[in-house]
């Protein structure tokens, strides 16, 4: 019986891998690919890129993807309060060895005024030293080019004619250009984000303000947006999972991305299924995320995990995962299909671990980085670089723990009539 166990273990772990396979073919992030993301104060929030990251960790939790987030407050193209643009790289892109790159610059360059040509010149230069410095240095780097994030000028009147974020447009374009001439990826994080304040102010004027606070620096409902919109240009996939069952002939007629075993029915249905991928955590008990999020495409671009169920015979059912009861629902919603990413269930809480992990090891890269690192490169110290190498390894620590944590786990599915 230990034998038929180990046996049907490993059979569903290698359909869970074979289905990983498939599903990341097309998304841009490959097994062993190290990522490097620069830009200014909004990439120093650390709230994008993490949320990237931990999408990555989790919808692929058998890839191996390394992240370094080098973002440093009031940067433009010729570098700012960490330095001159050649030491920016040379220290915080290029030391890294990355093969992945993001640029998201332009915020700071535009000077917050009606457009300037020779303040754009300056930022067209500048990008392009850029591009040209990284490429040199590291043949091969895959590098995407972040159209500049927006300005809020939709939920607050324009400061001057034609508002702020319509010189940052015109600074996008350059960059999508940019991007085409030169064969890279280009991301636009203005456009939906724009859409979505929109949308946004239209429901409530007042909630809508919140989602970039200061007109600049987005809340973390907004850099939710934004990484959707970096995972749209890196062709990340929607779904999450999806099954359907067919509960009068007791048999799953479909289960994507997930393996489903010992069906049951006994006044109810059972089965257990083991996944190959988490959902995007998303916090919905705060009401500016769930502004944010209700008035942009996130869930149906990127977070799908449907459970169908027809055949029912009664009209009302709980289901429970692990025991713990998610929500009641009708025949014909089940029918139809529950979307259980927007839910709060073990898979969701797992997810919410991992991201817990990804910020704190962006936390302790920020500290070596930032608070010992910089501050101290100048000084003979003798017991600098043990200090860094000291840290360094926490952060592997914590990085393991983050990949642990994502790791595929068997969940116990109860659907019973009420």
């Amino acid at each position: 019986m230990r034998f038929l166990r180990r046996m049907m273990f490993a059979l569903v772990t290698l359909l869970i891998l074979a289905g990983a396979a498939r599903a990341q073919d097309n998304f841009h992030l490959k097994d062993g690919a190290c990522v490097v993301f620069y830009g200014d104060s909004i990439t120093d929030q650390r709230l994008y890129t993490t949320f990237v990251e931990t999408y990555a960790v989790t919808r692929f939790p058998h890839l191996r993807v390394r992240f370094v987030h080098s973002g440093w407050g009031g940067d433009r193209v010729t570098g700012a309060g960490g330095g001159p643009i050649d030491l920016r790289l040379r220290r915080d892109v290029i030391a890294y060895k990355r093969t992945v790159m993001t640029i998201m610059l332009g915020m700071n360059d535009a000077s917050y005024r009606a457009y300037d040509a020779g303040i754009f010149n300056t930022y067209a230069t500048g990008y392009q030293h850029i591009l040209e410095t990284v490429k040199n240095a590291l043949p091969g780097i895959r590098i995407t080019v972040i159209q500049p994030s927006p300005f809020d000028d939709v939920t607050r009147p324009p400061e001057f004619a034609g508002g702020y974020n319509a010189v940052l447009v015109r600074y996008g374009h350059f960059v999508k250009e940019l991007g085409q001439r030169e064969g890279l990826l280009v991301a636009d994080l203005n456009t939906p984000v724009v859409a979505a304040l929109e949308k946004a102010e239209a429901t409530d004027a007042e909630l809508a303000k919140k989602i970039i606070p200061d007109r600049v620096h987005p809340d973390a409902a907004g850099h939710l947006l934004m990484a959707e919109a970096l995972l749209k240009a890196w062709d990340a996939p929607a779904m999450v999972t999806s099954v359907e069952i067919d509960a009068a002939n007791r048999r799953v007629v479909r289960a994507e991305n997930t393996a489903v075993t010992g069906l049951a029915a006994d006044g109810g249905l059972s089965w257990t299924q083991t996944d190959k991928a988490l959902p995007m955590p998303v916090d919905w008990k705060d009401p500016v995320t769930a502004l944010a999020v209700r008035s942009s495409d996130f869930v149906q671009a990127r977070n799908q995990q449907p459970l169908k169920v027809t055949g029912l015979s009664g009209e009302y059912f709980a289901l429970k995962i692990e025991g713990e009861e998610i929500g009641r629902f009708t025949k014909q919603e089940l029918k139809e299909g529950v979307n259980l990413a927007v839910l709060t269930t073990p898979m969701s809480k797992q997810a919410m671990t991992v991201h817990d992990l990804t910020l704190k090891h962006n936390d302790i890269h920020f500290a070596r980085w930032r608070e010992v690192q910089v501050p101290l490169q100048d000084r003979l110290l003798p017991h600098l670089n043990a200090a860094l190498d000291a840290l360094d390894k926490l952060e592997t620590e914590l990085v393991e723990q983050q990949r642990a944590a994502a790791q595929p786990k068997p969940r116990h599915y109860e659907l019973t009539p009420q």
